[in-house]
């Protein structure tokens, strides 16, 4: 059975291959054909799938870390996840479904650090040889304005 606790571990490391700047072990996280997306709380009201990110393959995420690396230009940042404990929605011993809320500082590369993003993570994981990972992520945001500098996966 997945459990409350294999989830909050596997929470802890996602969030420490983002936060230690580890972004190449990032799509490690999510099975093949995961889908990951970041949205805010009225498109998922109104069931607007667009959003702010969306990727449909652990290989987009591949490709999303290769341009921060090689291509994009932004101002250096940081982030640092706090992560609640999770609410199971369902859980059997190949699957489960959580939701999870989350707050995200952003610290800048002159030291600022700001609250940047706080949601919920709406979670699909299934257990793939004996590893937990992500069929699905959508990380909902609270606020509707999008900072353009979201460089950086949540």
């Amino acid at each position: 059975m997945i459990d409350l606790l294999s989830i909050m571990a596997f929470h802890a490391a996602y969030a420490q291959s983002i936060d230690s700047d580890q972004l190449e072990s990032w799509p490690d996280f999510f099975t093949a054909d995961a889908l990951y997306r970041i949205t805010h709380i009225e498109n998922e009201q109104e069931n607007l799938p667009a959003g702010i990110v969306w990727a449909d393959s652990r290989a987009m995420l591949q490709d999303r870390v290769a341009a921060l690396r090689e291509a994009n230009i932004y101002e250096r940042q940081r982030y640092r996840h706090l992560i609640g404990i999770p609410q199971l929605l369902s859980a059997s011993a190949e699957s489960a479904e959580a939701s999870t809320p989350f707050m995200v500082a952003r610290i800048m590369a002159t030291g600022e650090t700001q609250l940047f993003a706080t949601g919920v993570y709406r979670d699909r994981f299934v257990k793939v040889n004996e590893r937990l990972l992500l069929a699905e992520r959508v990380a909902v945001c609270d606020s509707t304005v999008t900072d353009t500098l979201m460089a950086l996966p949540l």
